[in-house]
């Protein structure tokens, strides 16, 4: 059989990518003759990526890990003849399969299971690659949590760390307010706090530590139970629950994605857990008269696991607890008694796989129980023999000190820095220059001094700047010295109430939005930002197997926008409504009593505005992650759709 070969152009140069006759090698040669330019090992070929089919050009990208080691490095081929679709395709095919064999006839790889698809998928929707680099980063992330619960610097350097322990312990936070009030004028205050704080080191790890802990991730679908009042259905659903939900089941993350908008968040999630689909998901029994839902259950439950695969099956499982090994290795069990019945197969295999997928994405992120091996075995060689060992000596080096008299002997203490200064001026200069300022001072008429024309301030004046010079402005005892004053004053004074009795702002209404448009919001966010984890995952997994998700999910993030805009409009007419009532409360004011009552409609807070504020990190999260997929697709020489 002839070996394809392609007329490729690399680096604008033409040459003929084929491979070696013994099919271990891919090469390319120029069309001027001579060696071959590019020669790459098949065994060092890590992945294959070719533009689609409906694209203008046809392209051919290999990666290729270097013969000293490192990164795979990625080598283009532009295929640029009227041919060029069959031969990339042939070049693929072959290298593809060859990839295939090399693999299955690697010991040290093992296979899945039969019907197992190879597609990978997490529960993040990304591949097992990011999901790795994932849980490695929260690892990474714990360890060095841990490493400042025991640093006691870091501890009593931790601001908002004592500050949220003070808050938890109401008592603590007054015992602190007390000893700070009675604190003599010589210790500073981060002095202080430095001082308080060393003798609460224990309360302040332990806080630390009880923080940092979070609940993991479970299994949403069995605990949300629609509830029905006076026949009206009623849910009660957080936006964790949301986001776990639409993480745990694609195919709920997908039938979401397509139909809100238009239609709304309440109704979507009602529907949802009123249908068939929602109780198969739950493994449970459908009965004959449940509800049908047009809109899930229309749906089949194996399309949630079309592209799972069991990370397990890409470890080495011990051959003790590998049942299909031991069925193989024996020939199967045909005889003796029959399995149990909830052992044998039955109609509720998808079931089973639905909720052993669901099992596995949840139970990717947790960190193994388990130490490394190598770690367990020096430990239990340290302390294997350890409890029959006798005492240890005690190696100390004994310290004598002489002549301690010395140390304590008082010594002539060194003169202030109010000394120093004084020792360095005359005498005769401070005289005249206390004369001189004494000339200065205004007689009031009656024998006394009038000390406000002494420092420049007229009481009878009631303009902000009796004059325009920068001397009089500066000049103590002005009236804009002393509103800058005023203002630092009532300042502290907030501070210090604040510190006391909390902040007197409400969290829940952000911005004037009102309580339900501000969960609206966080809602919409936080699905958002699950499309956005979906998106970068297949983006940065590099694997042309995803490129079609790939292209749903850039349509995914269109659709948030539309979402966000959705909610800004009805915040616009929500304060409107606002704006409206005002209004007529302000009217019926003047009816009533004749006095008008002044009010503009700009105090009014919330709205489009409010929103956008609000949502800006994450449309301009949306919009480098549009504008990084429009310039690898015009990379590849494919053009971006506009429509939307």
């Amino acid at each position: 059989m002839a070996l394809p070969a392609g007329r490729t152009a690399y680096k604008k140069k033409d040459g003929i990518l084929t491979l070696t006759p013994d099919q271990q090698t891919v090469t390319w040669t120029p069309n001027t003759g001579g060696p071959a330019q590019v020669s790459l090992s098949v065994a060092n070929v890590t992945n294959l990526q070719q533009t689609p089919d409906s694209a203008a050009k046809t392209m051919l990208k290999v990666f290729a890990k270097p013969s000293e080691g490192g990164e795979p490095v990625p080598y283009l081929f532009h295929f640029n003849t009227s041919e060029a679709k069959d031969e990339a395709k042939a070049v693929r095919d072959l290298l593809s399969r060859l990839l295939a064999e090399m693999k299955n006839s690697d010991p040290n790889v093992p296979t899945p299971n039969v019907g197992t698809p190879n597609t990978q998928a997490n529960g993040n929707g990304g591949s097992g690659a990011s999901g790795s680099m994932a849980f490695a980063s929260a690892v990474n992330k714990s360890q060095q949590a841990s490493l400042q619960w025991f640093d006691d610097s870091q501890l009593k350097n931790n601001y908002e760390l004592q500050q949220s322990l003070m808050k938890k312990d109401p008592s603590l936070h007054r015992t602190y307010m007390e000893a700070m009030a009675m604190k003599p004028d010589t210790i500073t205050g981060s002095a202080f706090n430095t001082q308080f704080w060393s003798t609460r080191i224990n309360m302040l790890r332990a806080h630390a530590i009880e923080t940092s802990q979070k609940g993991g991730q479970y299994n949403v679908l069995s605990t949300v139970r629609a509830k029905s009042d006076n026949g009206e259905l009623k849910l009660n659903l957080t936006v964790e629950q949301i986001q776990m939900l639409l993480a745990q089941y694609p195919l709920i993350r997908r039938i979401y994605n397509e139909n809100v908008p238009p239609r709304s968040d309440k109704d979507f999630w009602v529907e949802f857990f009123t249908s068939r689909l929602c109780t198969r998901l739950r493994g449970e029994r459908v009965e004959e008269n449940a509800n049908f839902s047009p809109l899930f259950d229309k749906h089949d439950i194996n399309e949630n696991t079309p592209s799972y695969h069991s990370k397990i099956m890409a470890q080495n499982v011990p051959h003790i607890i590998d049942i299909e090994a031991n069925e193989e290795n024996q020939g199967g069990v045909r005889s003796g008694n029959k399995k149990d019945v909830e052992m044998r197969p039955s109609k509720h295999v998808a079931i089973v796989k639905t909720v052993n997928s669901v099992s596995e994405r949840i139970m990717a992120n947790v960190a193994p129980s388990d130490p490394n091996d190598e770690v367990a075995n020096e430990a239990y060689t340290q302390l294997g023999l350890r409890d029959l060992r006798g005492p240890e000596e005690e190696h100390r080096i004994m310290l004598n000190v002489k002549e301690q008299n010395k140390l304590f002997a008082k010594r002539d203490a060194a003169p202030s820095s109010n000394a120093q200064v004084f020792a360095k001026q005359n005498p005769d200069d401070v005289l005249f220059d206390i004369q001189a300022d004494l000339a200065t001072l205004v007689e009031d008429g009656v024998g006394g001094l009038d000390l406000a024309a002494g420092i420049g301030f007229n009481d009878d004046s009631e303009s902000d700047e009796e004059d325009n010079s920068p001397a009089k402005r500066n000049h103590v005892g002005s009236r804009s010295i002393l509103r800058v004053a005023e203002k630092e004053i009532l300042h502290g004074i907030s501070q210090q109430r604040a510190q006391q009795y909390g902040h007197a702002s409400d969290d829940t209404t952000p911005m004037g939005l009102s309580r339900a448009m501000a969960d609206r919001c966080s809602l919409t966010h936080a699905t958002t930002v699950e499309f956005l984890h979906q998106f970068w995952s297949a983006f940065l997994s590099g694997d042309p197997d995803r490129a079609a998700e790939l292209q749903y999910l850039a349509e995914s993030l269109a659709k948030s926008i539309d979402r966000i805009n959705v909610v800004a409009e009805e915040a616009t007419k929500e304060r409107e409504e606002l704006i409206k009532k005002r209004k007529q409360d302000i009217r019926d004011h003047y009816e009533r009593t004749g006095k008008k009552i002044r009010w503009k409609s700009d105090m009014v807070e919330g709205g489009r505005e409010a929103v956008i504020k609000l949502m800006q990190p994450v449309l301009d999260a949306i919009d480098g992650a549009r504008s990084k997929y429009a310039d690898a697709l015009a990379a590849e020489g494919i053009k971006v759709s506009t429509e939307s």
